[in-house]
């Protein structure tokens, strides 16, 4: 692995670990067992470096998607994507929240907007079969807020003293979405 690499995983891993408020040039340099000069010689910066390293995590999320089994029923397919953007979160509440800072921050991230737009598509998959009750861009709010409100379960157990969720509140909350965007008389075709 080369020094560049290495600092992006040793970045990854303090941010999965300790979570942004505990990001430092020092902790990363340790775990890449390289000195300060060298982090700026690759990255310009500390926050170079937070923000390839969050680049970085954004395209491994994707990856994932990308990769991931899916099936060939649309909406079953919907359900396979909101189950992994939820699976991610729950893997990586710390990190995923950092991830999520900086789209609030408007931070330019291409690999997010790629997965938006897997979503989009699969979404408009269902629309083609005439199974989608609202316009494709609803139905798209619609799933990526539930998704979103699960995996923030996950990332503020700790602050609600709380155990993460159950698999049967989530698929409460994911079946909730679904239902909300299906026409009617679909919705049957899919249970």
């Amino acid at each position: 692995m080369n020094t560049h690499d290495a600092l992006l995983n040793a970045a990854l891993q303090v941010l999965e670990e300790e979570g942004e408020a505990q990001f430092t040039t020092r902790s990363v340099c340790a775990i890449a067992k390289v000195t300060a000069p060298t982090l700026y010689h690759h990255f310009g910066s500390a926050d170079g470096l937070l923000s390839a390293a969050i680049k970085e995590a954004f395209a491994q999320f994707l990856e994932s998607k990308r990769t991931a089994t899916q099936s060939f029923d649309p909406v079953m397919a919907l359900r396979e994507g909101w189950d992994d953007y939820v699976r991610f979160a729950a893997a990586r509440p710390r990190l995923y929240a950092v991830m999520m800072g900086r789209v609030l921050n408007d931070a330019e991230i291409p690999a997010a907007e790629q997965a938006f737009a897997l979503l989009i598509q699969r979404i408009a998959a269902i629309a083609a079969e005439g199974r989608l009750r609202p316009t494709v861009e609803v139905a798209a709010d619609l799933m990526w807020a539930s998704a979103n409100a699960a995996s923030l379960l996950y990332v503020t157990a700790r602050l609600r003293k709380a155990v993460p969720p159950t698999s049967e509140i989530l698929e409460e909350i994911r079946e909730g979405a679904i239902r909300s965007v299906l026409n009617p008389e679909q919705k049957g075709r899919t249970q």
